[in-house]
């Protein structure tokens, strides 16, 4: 069959959701569990809105998987629960192919850019999604590297840096703040993303607060984002205003925080449904736990957790 990196509009989309849908309820035993115990007849569905969205606390007690063997297994930070969320993936070639082609889609090819990572609560532990994926970025990049909390060089590579290319930081929300209080930059040409909070490190403060910090102290005029976690095999990403957009193969709906089966089209406040169709060999239709609202341009906002 296509793969989801085939998909060109919206009736390739649904098809191929539908599609991976009843292939998900028959190999993969816990989402099938899940869909029988709300009483969801699989060939009753038809729509996108119909498909059962598993609630994503799963990952922290099942294998969720159609496959009998792992390739590789991705784990969350456990910043948010005590018990770690472990995703079985069957395919790293899946995952490469996903990351890389949005990454591609909404900036350039690696080799096109200087790419840094700055995520030490990341790099100091085993199995992050986010480390995979910026490794391979990193590994494919002309100019690029991880630099832990060694901000000095950091400084000299960004200031050294081929301006001919595009520049990419990654880097995780309190160790940009870190970065940010040493040293003032002027980053204007880098693009800045940050793919999470303060992970355990620092005290939480608003997304927006946290931005305008970085903006005065980077010299950067917008902040740009990356929305994935461990549970996915891709990601969305913001230039600027808290504003994600996804790839075509990845799709946020917004429920009613309280009821779980109803979906806000009104732009008002709810929590995040995801669909990641090059999830396949474990669970595309997934319940997060995170509050956003949908955009008139097509994309989403993240405000927080439930």
């Amino acid at each position: 069959m296509p793969t989801p990196f085939d998909i060109k509009d919206e009736s390739d989309f649904i098809k191929t959701a539908l599609d991976t849908f009843r292939f998900q309820y028959e190999r993969c035993a816990p989402y099938r569990q899940y869909v029988d115990l709300i009483g969801t007849d699989p060939a009753s569905v038809t729509t996108l809105e119909q498909i059962p969205f598993m609630p994503i606390s799963l990952f922290r007690t099942h294998r969720i998987s159609t496959e009998p063997e792992d390739e590789i297994v991705f784990t969350s930070s456990g910043t948010t629960s005590t018990q770690q969320s472990r995703h079985h993936v069957a395919s790293a070639k899946m995952y490469r192919e996903s990351f890389t082609r949005a990454f591609e889609m909404f900036y350039r090819r690696p080799e096109e850019c200087n790419i840094y990572g700055l995520l030490p609560s990341y790099l100091e532990r085993e199995g992050s999604s986010l480390i995979y994926m910026v490794t391979e970025l990193i590994r494919r990049s002309p100019d690029g590297g991880f630099f832990l909390y060694d901000h000095a060089e950091l400084v000299r590579r960004l200031e050294a840096r081929d301006r001919r290319r595009m520049t990419i930081l990654f880097g995780v929300g309190f160790a940009l703040l870190d970065l940010a209080e040493e040293y003032r930059l002027d980053l204007a040409d880098v693009i800045v993303m940050e793919t999470g909070g303060m992970k355990g490190r620092r005290r939480e403060v608003p997304r927006a607060q946290m931005h305008a910090v970085f903006k005065e102290r980077l010299g950067v005029d917008r902040v740009h984002s990356e929305y994935g976690m461990c549970e996915l095999l891709s990601q969305g990403y913001s230039s600027g205003d808290g504003i994600f957009f996804t790839p075509p193969w990845m799709r946020v709906l917004i429920r009613d925080e309280n009821d779980p089966f109803t979906y806000r089209h009104d732009g008002r406040r709810g929590c995040i449904n995801v669909i990641d169709l090059a999830n396949r060999h474990s669970c595309s239709f997934i319940q997060t736990d995170d509050l956003g609202r949908l955009t008139p341009d097509g994309g989403f906002t993240v405000e927080g957790r439930r």
